[in-house]
């Protein structure tokens, strides 16, 4: 049973930085591509895609607002994916969850909230000061 389990969410004041991980347990065909990313939802707001990577090409995508803040990344022997986050600010608050779809071409340039066939559980990162 494949489960996506996050890690490294926090509170931070603005413009610090916080590192969150996404390993993919129960899945063993590492070197299929995949397409496996974070999405945002704060409080009365529907969820957003932040950034995305295409594990087999390894294309990336973000949001215009992370653009040049943000980083994702993976490693593919741990099946983990990172999302380095720098400069943050209050906008950026909320629960940050992993989402993934396995064994597919790659990655949509807009990934729609209802296209994901994993989820994790959520982590809350708060930014404030």
């Amino acid at each position: 049973q494949v489960k996506l389990v996050e890690s490294g969410g926090g509170s931070v004041q603005p413009g610090g930085s916080l590192k969150l991980s996404c390993v993919v347990a129960g899945y063993s065909d590492i070197y299929n591509s995949n397409c496996i990313g974070w999405f945002r939802q704060a409080p009365g707001e529907e969820r957003e895609g932040v950034a995305h990577i295409s594990t087999g090409s390894g294309a990336t995508f973000y949001s215009d607002s992370r653009q040049g803040r943000f980083t994702i990344s993976q490693d593919n022997a741990k099946l983990t994916v990172y999302l380095q986050m720098s400069d943050l600010n209050p906008d950026d608050t909320g629960v940050y969850t992993c989402a993934a779809n396995l064994g597919v071409a790659g990655c949509p340039r807009i990934w729609d909230p209802r296209q994901p066939d994993y989820w994790g559980q959520g982590t809350q990162v708060t930014v404030s000061s």
